[in-house]
């Protein structure tokens, strides 16, 4: 890449940045006044849960290097640098081929090694109830089997970063323990747990929350619940999707409140579906699905989601409205970074350019425009 300049404004300090770069790094970071012509500039996005997007499906049989190149791309048109491939519950057979894949396409191609810290497995340890289970397929649900995470992490050369467990298997705790002390992140999700359990994972060393909110049954006891047990317990960071259907946005504002911006980050949770046109698809996640003009996913015929649709820029937009544009771009960027040990703040020398990205975008707008 050759000698460049890039200028925008800080969104948290409104400060106008000009970064010079050289052979794809930032070799100088200068401040000046703010310039309302200017885009805002910061950190890419930073997507810890991507299932797929824009016809590219991580889940699918078809699944290949080109696939994870061609995700890689499409999420960076719509300002995410980095994401997390999320494999959900499947046969141990289909989990470890997928993992492969992905694994060859970081060793190919530099640009997908530097997109993608690490693989989350959203199962198969979940709960195996309606309404927590979410679109995961039954069959596949299964209690925790240290070997079967231990075979994973070899086919993926210690890829696995990441994995979502229901704490109310027998013997959860211990498993949670063993996987944190090999160096994988574990997160609650998808679960039935009691609030004992759920607190029992986050002593064992459970320091996330999948998609909090969601993967849950329809109706709850007032109190005491697997939500507010989560939410209580502040070792456990959570995941939204901020997209307007998952959440309404009185939860999700309670939610973010309770747990503060520097332990809530929102996530995608894309499908293959999201990023085309509405229409009917059949999908890996959730087969059959309708995906209707305001962006709602569907099992076709039913009321009941089927995963999401929009891209992680549109729930930046979406929580800006409900807070503000940096609280949001803490929640996309900051928070999500310092979870995977990246580099977060303003742009600094020796980052790379690649993941700095630049955008309009003002109260009303519904996602982020990038140049």
């Amino acid at each position: 890449m050759a000698v460049g300049r890039l200028s925008g404004r800080d969104p948290w300090s409104g400060e106008t940045l000009h970064l010079e770069y050289d052979d794809g790094r930032i070799t100088g970071v200068d401040r000046g006044p703010e310039d309302a012509d200017l885009p805002w500039i910061s950190r890419g996005l930073v997507d810890l849960q991507v299932n797929g997007y824009a016809g590219f499906d991580l889940n699918g049989d078809d699944l290949s290097v080109d696939t994870v190149v061609g995700l890689r791309d499409a999420l960076r048109r719509v300002g995410v640098t980095t994401f997390v491939p999320t494999l959900i519950t499947a046969s141990p057979e289909r989990t470890r081929r997928a993992l492969g894949i992905v694994v060859e396409a970081r060793r190919t191609d530099a640009e997908v090694a530097a997109a993608i810290p690490f693989v989350h497995l959203e199962g198969p340890h979940i709960s195996d109830q309606d309404g927590p289970r979410g679109c995961h397929d039954a069959t596949f649900v299964r209690p925790p089997d240290l070997a079967e995470f231990e075979l994973c992490q070899d086919v993926a050369e210690g890829l696995v970063g990441l994995i979502t467990v229901s704490p109310h298997w027998p013997g959860s705790a211990e498993f949670i323990a063993e996987v944190v002390a090999a160096g994988t992140r574990v997160a609650v999700g998808h679960t039935h747990a009691d609030g004992a359990q759920i607190h029992a994972a986050a002593e064992a060393g459970a320091t996330l929350s999948t998609h909090l909110g969601n993967g849950a049954h329809a109706q709850l006891p007032r109190h005491p619940n697997y939500l507010w047990a989560q939410l209580a317990d502040d070792r456990l960071t959570a995941g939204f999707i901020a997209d307007g259907h998952h959440l309404p946005v009185d939860t999700f504002v309670a939610m973010v409140r309770a747990k503060g911006l520097d332990r809530s980050f929102l996530v995608s949770d894309s499908v293959a579906t999201g990023g085309r046109p509405a229409g009917f698809y059949s999908s890996t996640v959730g087969g059959d699905v309708e995906l209707t003009d305001d962006g709602r996913l569907l099992v076709r015929g039913t009321p009941y989601l089927a995963g999401a649709a929009a891209p992680l820029a549109d729930g930046v937009a979406w929580a800006a409205a409900a807070f503000s544009l940096p609280d949001a771009l803490t929640m996309a960027t900051t928070t999500p970074r310092r979870i995977i040990g990246s580099p977060h703040g303003p742009p600094r020398p020796d980052d790379r350019i690649a993941d700095i990205i630049t955008f309009d975008w003002q109260p009303g707008q519904s996602t982020l425009v990038f140049e």
